[in-house]
């Protein structure tokens, strides 16, 4: 089992203990992320209007908007994944058969190129035996 950290991290000017088994890398990126969503704000006038619950109100519901983008997006990569990985098998399946076919038409290849030296030698042969005839007839 992971080991508990207590990583101690700054949130909107405040120092935090966290205290979980992520790495502190990891957990001083999320931190990151929340103070740059904090600026995001801040730097909007109405945001200074609002009070703090509000603020605490809006910042989870945008929080919560980007883990639900980021979730549509990682559904719709899992699914052209699906897709690429169903074509790469067609694609597979069809390389295959295509590698049998070419096998077949290389033994066809073969077979025909031995009946033209089969047919090769029997012209040479029935050309012999033609001239030997017409040599005999003649002479």
């Amino acid at each position: 089992m992971n080991k508990m950290n207590n990583i101690e991290v700054i949130i909107n000017n405040k120092k935090y203990t966290l205290r979980g088994y992520e790495s502190e890398e990891y957990l001083q990126k999320v931190a990151s992320y929340i103070n740059n969503k904090n600026t995001d704000f801040k730097k909007q006038d109405f945001y200074k209007l609002l009070d703090s619950e509000m603020k605490s109100i809006l910042m989870e519901i945008n929080i919560a908007d980007d883990y639900f983008k980021v979730r549509e997006q990682a559904r719709e990569i899992e699914q052209e994944n699906e897709e690429k990985a169903k074509e790469i098998f067609e694609l597979k399946h069809e390389l295959v058969s295509l590698n049998t076919k070419l096998a077949e038409a290389d033994k066809l290849i073969a077979s025909l190129k031995d009946e033209l030296n089969e047919n090769q030698k029997k012209i040479i042969r029935l050309e012999t035996e033609l001239g030997n005839k017409n040599r005999n007839t003649k002479g």
